[in-house]
Parts: C-alpha cells; structure tokens; sequence
C-alpha cells in the first residue's frame, strides 16, 4: 500500500471572543490558537508528506491574513527540530483562527506554488481570503474548460485547487456579499466529486464545509469559546478535546464563524452516503473515529473476515510452522485478528524503515528499489515459516514483488501466502486517491472483466511470486465497517461511481484501456505539468 497515496488532510482553529482562555491555549493565550495548527498536521500527516502550510488571522497585523507554506514534512516546514526556530515562526504567524493543509501530489512538480492553503489577495476584506481543501473534483476538466472559454481567463496550473479558488472569487465578485454558507451552497451546485474544506478570509471569517457525499472525512470539536476541524479525529483528540465533544460533520453541512457567532448549518441537501470505504481500510489514522466508526475496530473485523474466509476454503495447512505477518503498518489490526481467529501466532516479521523516502514519488527501478528497501524481513522470525501475509491491497503490484523476493531471499520461509484485506482494485479513482487509470491497476489485466476465481487468484499468485493469494469478497467491507453497502463510496472495487462525472471519467478511462503508456490521467485531455490537491 506504500503506492497507494490520498492526497491531502485539512484542519482548522478558531478561538472564539471569550472573557476566559480555552485551557488548551495557556502558556500561549487566544491571540495565538494558531500555534496548535502544527500539532494537528503533524497527527494527519498520514495523508500527505510533500507539503505543509498554514495562513493565520491576525486583525492587529498589515497582513491580515498571512501564509507560510513550504515543500517537505511537518516537521521541516514548520521547523520543529529547532525551538528557537519554531517558537519565531509561529510568532510570525500568530493569530486567534488559523487553517492548516498537508499535501500529497499524484502527480506534476514538487513546487512550492501548488503547496496550500491557497491565498486571493484583494483590496477589499472580504474578498482576500485564504482555504485549503482535500479531494478531488470530478468534473475538473468541464470546471476549467468553462473558465477559460471566453479567453479572457487564465489559468496558472493545473490543478482543481486554483478551480476552487476562482469559483469562490466569482462569488464575491463585484458587489455581491453573500454568507458564507451561500457562498457554499452556490459552488457546491457545480462541484462534482469530494471535497472537505476549509476557508479563512481577511475579515477573520472562518468556513469548514463537507461535500453533500461526505466522501472525505472531516470531524470537528467545540469546547468553550475553541473550536477545531481536521480530516481525522485523532487530530482532536490528542490536542485535548474531549472524546464526547469530537463529531464527524455531516455530508453538504459546515460550520460557519462570522462576526465571531458560531454556526453549523446544512448548505446542501443529502440523499446519501459514499464514504470512501478506504479510509477505513487503509487512509485513516488507526486511532481515528470516523463517521461514528473506530478505524482500528473496523480492520479487526476485517481480519476476522479473512480468518473466516481461510477456515472455508482450507487451501493452506495450519500447523506449528504457520504464523500471520503483516505488511507495516497499517495492516497489523488485521492481521493480529486473523491469527486469533485462526489460533496461531502474529509475528512482525518485517521491519518498516521509516526512514528511507517517499517511495512512491519515485518512478521505474527507483521506486523498486527504494521498495526493497522499506521493508526488512527477520530471518529469526521467518526462516522454516509459513506465512500468511496480510496487505491492505494491491494496486499496482511493486512494492508486493519487490517484498515477496526479499521475504524469500532474506527471510528463508517455506510458504507465502498473501492475504488482501480488500477486494481486488478494478478502477481508478477520480475522488482524491492516487490512481486515475485502468492500466496501471494490477487486478484487471488477470480479471479481464470475469469473476475473481480460485484459478484467476493463483495466476496473480504466481505473477507476484506468492504460493497464494485471496482477497475479500465486496460484501465484507460493508460488514467490517458497519455500514450499508450503499453508503459507502465503493468505485474502485466495484466499478460503480456515486456522481455523474465519476461514472463518465469510469468510461472514459475503460476506452482508453491499453491505448496509451504516456502515464497521462484520465481527466487529462492533454499532456500537462500535472495535478496537485
């Protein structure tokens, strides 16, 4: 799952006009909440490595609202290794409401220009303003297409943050001064796709919105006068905030801060759900609760599903030799409940390198390589072994090669057999998760658009270099999560897509299906410098 990236999570701070300091806030006071906004990006990091920023409001400034943003980790941006350092930049960035944004790219330049929040200086207040957002809008190209049709726009890059940031400025354009939850509700009539977002502008109003799917997670808290937002609720939760105060907001709802009054508001109507299911599976922080479901909860039942599947089938002996390893880390709930469930031991068997890049950056043998080089097998604890390697998925197969000979290699055992903790990948996806065509896919050259057989699952077996491999079947993610099938966003594994432009991207990118080997994405109707969110 190393090859598998979401592109971006969001957070917010905003303490409200009060006689008394939120405690979370002493040693620093109200005029300074934004120093929070590291900490909470630091604990979403998870969900993106290349970039990290904030922009802060400060009334008392000439910046009014000011942005520092910049490439590389949490802790580089904001200089955390060095306290001196870190203590002057949040200084520099002080204010009493903040937005923060850590970003993964799927593709185009490592450039400090497509790094958010994204900032509209303007003379007038309400105009000038600064979000950030993670998702992605299906209908991008139709957004930009439009924008630039009476050839009097220009479009800097080519990404569908700048889309965003030029429908929000139409909205206030001119003399129009709508609330903010209008303004919501009138880009959301032409936005397809997901989005979670957050939006501080020069007045020191504050918007955090959840597209009407809530594909994208986005949990909030309020606790006396400092309310928070962040794309995961372990964010909250380790800045203080009590669990009970901590909720996901509800799909095409926000909440709203004006004039300093506090309001949460529906902006949009919402017939359903699409959750992206992968949160769960794989996105997510372990310790996150998300739409009222543990993560951690939902992969022990998942690991509970494989244990049953393996009991039905009966195709690997279980003896004194059989023990469960998982792929680090997020696969280790899952794989310490399937070996309770089958009676035998988890071992970690492979060591994670934390330490050795952003693989899935790279490209070609570069990225082979620097997958061998991520994971170390302990021939202590595989040497005579027969495994069962549990995997969150597999998407495009590198990484899963690269482990299997290492294991065999290194590791000395006498059997793998991987175990997915997902049905098998089908299509891309258009809704913000790093993988926009069919081709690069690795189950749908075996499936040929069939059924996922025993046969169809030992050729992939043998592509990989595996003595097995099965995946779950569709319906036990509904079960694991413990949600209805039809509220979760299953496209990827289904090939059915919860929005209009999503269903066409899915057509377009099956007609393209082994036409072109230019790398180029489905939403891209020419080569460009690439997409960033």
């Amino acid at each position: 799952m190393s090859e598998l990236r979401d592109e971006c999570g969001v957070a917010a701070i905003y303490h409200l006009p009060s006689d008394q300091v939120s405690p979370l806030c002493e040693g620093f006071g109200a005029d300074q909440a934004s120093q929070l906004i590291p900490r909470m990006l630091l604990d979403i990091q998870n969900r993106g490595q290349l970039s990290a920023g904030i922009t802060s409001f400060d009334p008392t400034r000439d910046q009014l609202i000011d942005t520092h943003k910049e490439i590389g980790t949490v802790s580089e941006v904001f200089r955390l290794s060095h306290r001196r350092a870190a203590q002057e930049l949040m200084q520099e960035y002080a204010g009493r409401a903040a937005i923060g944004h850590v970003r993964y790219a799927t593709c185009g330049l490592d450039d400090r220009s497509y790094a958010q929040p994204f900032e509209r200086h303007h003379l007038q207040r309400r105009k000038w303003f600064s979000f950030a957002f993670n998702g992605q809008l299906a209908n991008f190209r139709e957004l930009r297409e439009r924008l630039l049709s009476d050839n009097d726009h220009h479009l800097a890059r080519e990404t569908d943050t700048e889309i965003i940031m030029h429908e929000i400025s139409r909205e206030v354009s001119g003399d129009r001064e709508p609330q903010l939850i209008e303004l919501m509700h009138n880009i959301s009539q032409r936005f397809d796709g997901a989005y979670s977002l957050v939006l501080l502008n020069s007045r020191g109003d504050m918007l955090v919105a959840r597209d009407p799917l809530g594909i994208k997670p986005l949990c909030y808290a309020k606790e006396g006068p400092l309310f928070a937002a962040a794309s995961e609720s372990v964010a909250l939760l380790n800045l203080g905030f009590q669990a009970e105060n901590i909720h996901s907001l509800e799909p095409g709802c926000a909440v709203t801060i004006s004039n300093g009054e506090f309001r949460l508001e529906r902006f949009a109507s919402s017939g359903r759900r699409a959750h992206c299911f992968f949160e769960w599976i794989y996105f997510a922080n372990v310790a996150s609760t998300l739409d009222q479901q543990s993560v951690y909860l939902s992969r022990t039942a998942l690991g509970v599903e494989l244990a049953q599947m393996e009991k039905k089938s009966g195709q690997v002996t279980i003896d004194s030799d059989t023990i469960v390893v998982p792929v680090p880390d997020t696969s280790k709930a899952a794989a310490d409940s399937m070996a309770f469930e089958l009676g035998v031991p988890s071992r970690e068997g492979l060591i994670r390198n934390r330490y050795s890049g952003r693989t899935f950056i790279e490209g070609g043998s570069s990225r082979r390589n620097k997958a061998k080089a991520k994971y170390t097998p302990l021939p202590e604890v595989l040497a005579g072994k027969r495994i069962f390697l549990v995997e969150d998925s597999i998407v495009r197969s590198t990484t899963m090669k690269a482990l299997l000979g290492r294991i065999r290699e290194i590791g000395q055992v006498k059997e793998i057999h991987v175990r997915v903790a997902c049905p098998p990948i089908i299509a891309p996806c258009f809704y913000g998760i790093d993988m926009s065509t069919v081709d690069e896919l690795f189950a749908p050259g075996f499936l040929k658009g069939g059924n996922l057989t025993q046969e169809v699952q030992q050729e992939m077996a043998d592509a990989l270099g595996a003595d097995s491999l099965q995946y779950l079947p569709v319906p036990a993610i509904a079960r694991a999560i413990g949600y209805d099938r039809e509220d979760l966003c299953q496209a990827c594994i289904t090939g059915e897509y919860p929005t209009e432009f999503g269903q066409r991207l899915f057509k377009i990118a099956l007609e393209q299906s082994g036409q072109s080997d230019t790398g180029q994405r489905t939403y891209e109707p020419l080569p460009v410098t690439g997409s960033a969110r």
